[in-house]
């Protein structure tokens, strides 16, 4: 048994020595690569090919493999894995660095069990090979349609246009009977381009994990086959192609994160190492032009952003370029300024540029009061212009200044008059006839009631600014109203004549008869005050409508046409001249307007028929847009009747 055994292990080694020999003497490169794809056989005839010794590879990864054709490699080493043998025509590179056109027969390596051990590669030189000329000339075609592509997809700016593209050169490049790309959400993949599948997919939605793109994602590849031999496709849209025999897929990643995948069917040819490069290649390029596109979106997002906050802003903002002209113009500035954004565009704009970091005041041509801020823009020769109204404040700090003056004026005469007649009754009591402090009493029970109707008028003013005005709107009769108050100024005046034309059959007024009646009061003392040389004062009203108009109109100084709007606001004046020459302090006007609108009324003024003015308030009919809701209730408002003459206004 020994002696059997001896020899049997005499044939093996004298098999073993015989391939070894075969090996080493071979004309052709011989390599055979291990389970973990490191060189484990390298021949005298490889080292003369490629120029790397024995001793230098073996343990190694090959490193004749071109970077680019590494999906190549690993390619033709999964398909030989899963049986059967290859033959194909490439390149590979000698230590040197030349470049080798070969033909390369690989195989599975076996051991005596039949288990596979490895990969055994024949390595042969090409030379005019007529075979590699036609595939040499067909990858530079692949290679310069790609170049094309990959131009028409990056000069899409549009993320459907370039998925679109992306799916139509897929099957363009590697012939595939269909194709698509996925977008990775979170946990599942939405099929979002398609081309030769049917356009109802587009959407439809899958597992990740459970998908090819999961498994793909777990290895840690770039590229993925799957046939059929190897179970069925259970993907998100592949039942949907008859015949489907394989799957290729690879990973496109924008931002160093995988953002999807790319597809390619194969239903009706094979598939070989080719088409696994273009789709390697094809879905890199892919996700330089999805980079390109998701960054061009998020431009135009924050450039929309940006501009809907600027847009949107209550300030003026404009833009201005190195030159000082106008390149951006919203719709705040066109408000502020009157100038549309067309107008704007290239010009300088209408007010001077404070420095940059300083605040500057100016008023505008129309008028307006603006603080302007300026900005430079860091690495940019640009600047932001931003302004803001601040008319309304340059007013209230006119007003407070003009209060302040008027009121004190005002003020100070009755103050005087009283303090010198109440010092007089004081030292001179016992000297004075009883006629005498009669009327130094009476004076100054006339003053101090002057100064009372002051400070009522004061408190209604600034009732009315902060829109206080206390109104309950109802039914009243508004012709007894006017007549009434005829009657009560008739007495204050002989240089006037006070006539009322009233109809008897005039409708109730719907509003307060308190506001009313102040309106009146202060419109009649406005007419007499404003027509010192006295003449005819009419009160008319008539029924217009559903409206009753009442007019106040006398024949005095009139008031100029560009100040018929102004003399409502608060402390103006309608004499236009000296504002002491009849004194007040400017709110009579406005407290009427802003009672006047309280009932839902308004209250205008014009030119009297033969000079002078007229007051026109309107008000509406009661009952004639049904019952109007009564307001709250309220106390009355105050307004003391002059005891003699018409008070300051």
């Amino acid at each position: 048994m020994g002696w059997r055994l001896s020899v049997a292990q005499r044939d093996r080694d004298r098999i073993d020595g015989t391939a070894r020999a075969v090996i080493e003497c071979a004309a052709d490169a011989i390599l055979a690569l291990g389970p973990d794809r490191t060189v484990t056989l390298w021949n005298p005839a490889a080292e003369r090919l490629f120029g790397w010794s024995a001793a230098e590879v073996v343990g190694l990864t090959p490193p004749f493999v071109p970077e680019e054709l590494r999906a190549e490699h690993n390619a033709v080493l999964e398909r030989v894995a899963s049986g059967g043998q290859v033959s194909f025509a490439t390149r590979r590179l000698r230590k040197d660095g030349a470049v080798l056109d070969l033909r390369i027969d690989a195989s599975r390596m076996l051991d005596g069990g039949g288990e596979p051990t490895g990969w055994v590669f024949v390595c042969h030189r090409s030379g005019d090979d007529e075979a590699v000329r036609h595939y040499m000339a067909e990858r530079a075609r692949v290679v310069r349609r790609l170049g094309d592509v990959v131009a028409d997809m990056n000069g899409q700016l549009e993320l459907e246009a370039v998925l679109d593209r992306i799916a139509a050169s897929l099957r363009e490049l590697t012939r595939a009977d269909a194709g698509g790309f996925v977008i990775i959400e979170k946990d599942k993949l939405r099929l979002v381009s398609l081309d030769g599948l049917p356009t109802e997919l587009r959407g439809r939605t899958a597992d990740l994990q459970s998908s090819m793109v999961g498994r793909l994602m777990r290895s840690g590849k770039t590229v993925l086959m799957a046939t059929s031999d190897s179970g069925g496709f259970d993907d998100l849209i592949w039942a949907a192609l008859p015949g489907l025999h394989t799957i290729t897929l690879s990973l496109s990643h924008v931002a160093g994160r995988p953002y999807g995948a790319l597809y390619a069917l194969f239903s009706r040819r094979k598939v070989g190492h080719v088409e696994l490069e273009l789709l390697e290649l094809l879905a890199g390029h892919a996700s330089v032009a999805l980079s390109n596109v998701t960054a061009f979106e998020e431009v135009v997002r924050q450039r929309a952003h940006q501009r809907a906050v600027i847009d949107a802003s209550a300030d003026g903002i404009a833009v201005l370029d190195a030159d000082g002209l106008v390149r951006q113009w919203n719709p705040a500035a066109h408000r502020l300024t009157g100038v549309p954004p067309e107008l704007a565009a290239g010009r300088r704009p209408p007010f001077p540029l404070p420095e940059p970091g300083a605040k500057l005041t100016h008023k505008l041509a129309n008028g307006r009061w603006i603080d302007l801020l300026c900005t430079g823009l860091d690495g940019r020769d640009e600047k932001v212009l931003d302004f803001r109204d601040i008319t309304a404040a340059k007013e209230l700090e006119e007003a407070k200044d003009l209060f302040l003056a008027t009121t004190s004026h005002e003020l100070r005469t009755p103050i005087t008059v009283v303090q010198g007649f109440a010092s007089t009754l004081a030292n001179r009591w016992d000297k004075l006839a009883d006629g005498d402090r009669r009327s130094a009493v009476q004076t100054i029970a006339e003053r101090a009631g002057s100064l009372a109707r002051l400070v009522e008028q004061l408190l209604l003013g600034s009732r009315a600014g902060a829109d206080q005005l206390p109104v309950t709107n109802g039914p009243f009769d508004l012709g007894g109203l006017l007549k009434g108050a005829a009657v009560a100024f008739r007495p204050l005046s002989d240089l006037h004549t006070l006539t009322a034309e009233v109809p008897d059959d005039l409708p109730e007024a719907n509003g307060d008869p308190m506001a009313t009646d102040i309106i009146i009061g202060q419109l009649l003392e406005n007419a007499f005050k404003y027509s010192p040389e006295g003449g005819a004062v009419t009160i008319r009203a008539v029924a217009d409508g559903d409206r009753i108009v009442v007019t106040v109109a006398d024949e005095g100084i009139g008031i100029r046409p560009e100040d018929r709007e102004r003399v409502f606001e608060r402390f103006m004046q309608a004499d236009g001249g000296d504002r002491r020459r009849f004194g007040g302090i400017g709110l009579g006007l406005y407290i009427v307007r802003q009672l006047a609108r309280a009932q839902g009324g308004e209250i205008e003024v014009s030119d009297g028929p033969t000079g002078g003015t007229t007051m026109r308030l309107t008000l509406q009919q009661f009952g004639s847009l049904g019952w109007p809701a009564a307001g709250p209730s309220s106390p009355a408002l105050p307004w003391p009747r002059p005891a003699s003459e018409p008070s300051a206004s």
